[in-house]
């Protein structure tokens, strides 16, 4: 059955209990991302979100834009001792230190992977041929954790020194940002994206 929310709009489940999520969902969730500044936003915040929930994070987000210079890969790249035992001290995001190490760590590699490939926009999609995977699911309690799609990324990720990118982060991390459209058929949004 079609979740309803209370604007009596088909939307897939897990957004209706939050008007965060509700935006999210309607906004962002499964539109293609082409910007390589985002895509290392959603990875990062895709791998904070390890062992919490999304809303969590989705909460946080702009003090992680704030404390990650909106996400600029070469500015993270170069963070140092200093300013780690600052991000360690700021509330307004996860406070771990694997994940911020794990972040920084990212950047760097993710400045390899687009002097190789040109940018990490090119060598992230090329994972789904860089078209967009449109899955067909009738009930969300169908949609995996991973793929092997996500598979593959989080092992080819790793092999390249990335940190906190295993498969569940690496299929989330498709999800949100258009590898694969995971909206139920019946969400408005399947159709949209």
């Amino acid at each position: 059955m079609p979740a309803k929310s209370p604007d009596r709009i088909n939307r897939c489940e897990w957004a209706s209990s939050d008007p965060l999520l509700l935006e999210y969902h309607d906004k962002e969730w499964g539109v293609p991302v082409h910007d390589d500044s985002r895509l290392f936003e959603f990875l990062t915040l895709e791998g904070a979100q390890a062992g919490l929930s999304w809303l969590t994070i989705l909460k946080r987000r702009e003090n992680y834009r704030r404390a990650f210079a909106g996400f600029g890969i070469v500015k993270i790249s170069k963070y140092d001792d200093q300013k780690v035992n600052l991000l360690l001290q700021d509330s307004g995001i996860i406070r771990n230190k694997l994940k911020i190490l794990s972040t920084i760590q990212n950047a760097k590699c993710a400045l390899k992977v687009a002097d190789e490939f040109g940018s990490l926009d090119k060598y992230l999609w090329s994972f789904v041929d860089g078209e967009t995977k449109k899955n067909r699911w009738r009930s969300m309690s169908l949609v995996p954790a991973t793929s092997p799609v996500s598979d593959s990324m989080s092992k080819e990720l790793a092999k390249r020194g990335f940190k906190f990118v295993g498969s569940t982060i690496c299929y989330a991390f498709m999800q949100a940002t258009g590898l694969v459209n995971d909206h139920k058929m019946t969400c408005f949004r399947y159709s949209e994206v």
